[in-house]
């Protein structure tokens, strides 16, 4: 199981120009609802509200993993962001949060959303990658790194 099997390149968002969470979360919500015109970007977004008022699912080193099931999905979608900037997430370290790996699974799916969400996170525990995805260019770039890093883990 690899992460581009769900991340394509329309899901990925080079440059958030958000600076709080619910902007962030909005934003989100709207790009997977544009490639996934099937979905709704209100449902999307309660979705992830819902989860996020059981608490922050910003991990802490500046990244955060908003994640959710929706029954009308098929399938998993994986949508990457960054923010150079940094953004107020509520992080549980209190700091901002830079890199954004959204998660969104089928209803009656706990087995292959928890090895995405696992799979992800091995490929954020290796700082230098993480580096690499602050530094990159541009979305293009993004994807490519994703891509590589998948690869390896």
């Amino acid at each position: 199981m690899k992460i581009t099997d769900y991340l394509t390149p329309e899901l990925v968002v080079a440059e958030l120009a958000e600076t709080g969470k619910e902007e962030t979360l909005k934003l989100l919500a709207a790009r997977v609802a544009a490639v996934f015109p099937e979905l709704s970007e209100k449902g999307i977004l309660a979705v992830l509200r819902e989860r996020e008022a059981l608490g922050s699912t910003g991990i802490g080193g500046g990244i955060a993993i908003p994640h959710g099931k929706m029954a009308e999905l098929e399938k998993i979608v994986v949508l990457f962001a960054r923010s150079r900037q940094g953004i107020d997430f509520a992080a549980v370290d209190g700091q901002p949060v830079h890199l954004f790996f959204l998660l969104l699974a089928p209803e009656n799916s706990a087995g292959i959303h928890l090895k995405t969400l696992a799979q992800i996170s091995r490929m954020l525990k290796n700082h230098d990658f993480c580096e690499q995805l602050r530094e990159a260019e541009d979305g293009s770039s993004l994807f490519a790194m994703i891509k590589q890093e998948d690869e390896r883990s």
